[in-house]
């Protein structure tokens, strides 16, 4: 009771004209689908036409770039890792489907995995750590494709079909902001499906087993799970709904408090269809921010309760790794934008504070 009693107190504080998106340049006009904050200096985004985008001040400066060769994909994800190295992942049928890396900060590219099965369409990668990591593609011929990499994405091998359970009929994922799968700790990861069932698939031993669990969000054509994000290997949220209706919260948030076994939709959410959400480290609670095409919100109680931070569509949203970091989100037309005016739970430091050690 106290603690819920603080969390609505701060909620309440926090309703005010405190917190505001506050665009930065990108020097890109192409739509921006992926975002990955490293610290409160240093963010990597992706998007259409082989387009990255690099800050290492905070976002006063983007440099925008082009991954040779790359220039006909989208990269609906990234992970970065520092302001040197980041992975890209391209969606699509084929060869569309690629992951690419750099070491030298976007200078030069190595492609490091070109999928070759037919009927795969990747949608999203997430990384334990900067050689260990996960990438998932749609279902093909009933089975879930995984490829894992333990040694820096030098290699990516598939994971053994027997691993998985057998997929549904006309199910598949969703590459909206490549956060429909993510991990925590040094074992634990999940991603969500779409269309027959909104399922979410998880592991606990690094990918040698996996379950799955049916949650409360949208089905159907467009709809399903578009992100998830765990603040422990307990606690997670799940977001999403139906991509076609971005006005319809119907369906659109689950809650798990046992580590994605089961399921529940919180009594209140977000205003509509929601492609991201990620946690914001450094709080005293569980705080979140969740992004769309309609608009955007903030909870400070664990997702029980959203205040909104405006209509401005974005698709993807990331926080800073590192504690007192940044938030930024991106969207349409090379939109960037970071969440200022915080006085509360996550204050940002100056844009030219020194790096912080990243956890």
């Amino acid at each position: 009771m106290m603690m819920g009693a603080m969390g609505l107190a701060v909620l309440l504080s926090l309703s005010s004209s405190s917190m505001e998106w506050k665009e930065q340049t990108s020097h890109t006009t192409v739509r921006l689908r992926g975002i990955s904050a490293v610290n409160p200096r240093v963010a990597w985004a992706s998007g259409d036409k082989g387009t990255f985008v690099v800050t290492t001040d905070g976002g006063r400066t983007w440099k925008a770039g082009t991954v040779p060769g790359a220039e006909e994909l989208d990269f609906r994800d990234v992970d970065a890792f520092s302001d040197t190295t980041a992975y890209l992942l391209s969606i699509g049928e084929g060869n569309k489907s690629r992951i690419y890396k750099t070491v030298d900060g976007g200078k030069s590219w190595t492609l490091q995995f070109t999928n070759t099965t037919a009927g795969a369409f990747f949608d999203g990668m997430a990384f334990w750590d900067e050689r260990h990591g996960l990438a998932f593609s749609d279902p093909v011929e009933g089975q879930f494709l995984v490829v894992a990499t333990s040694d820096g994405g030098a290699s990516w091998t598939p994971l053994p079909a027997s691993a998985f359970p057998p997929a549904l009929p006309g199910e598949a994922g969703f590459a909206a902001s490549g956060t429909s799968i993510t991990v925590r700790g040094p074992r634990h990861a999940w991603f969500g499906l779409g269309g027959k069932a909104a399922r979410v698939l998880r592991t606990t031993d690094g990918g040698k087993s996996w379950s799955v669990a049916q949650t409360p969000l949208a089905t159907g054509d467009g709809g399903g799970i578009f992100s998830l994000v765990f603040w422990s290997e307990q606690e997670g949220i799940a977001v999403g709904g139906n991509h076609q209706r971005p006005s319809d919260p119907t369906g659109n948030m689950a809650i798990t408090r046992d580590g994605g076994k089961t399921w529940s939709a919180p009594r209140n959410r977000p205003a509509g269809y929601r492609s991201g959400i990620t946690v914001v480290q450094g709080a005293p609670g569980p705080t979140f921010v969740t992004v769309g095409p309609s608009g955007s919100e903030l909870s400070v109680d664990g997702g029980q309760s959203w205040i909104p931070l405006g209509p401005t569509g974005f698709h993807a949203v990331a926080s800073s790794r590192a504690v007192g970091g940044r938030v930024w989100a991106v969207g349409d037309s090379g939109r960037i934008a970071t969440l200022e005016r915080v006085r509360g739970p996550f204050t940002h430091p100056p844009a030219d504070a020194p790096n912080r050690p990243r956890r």
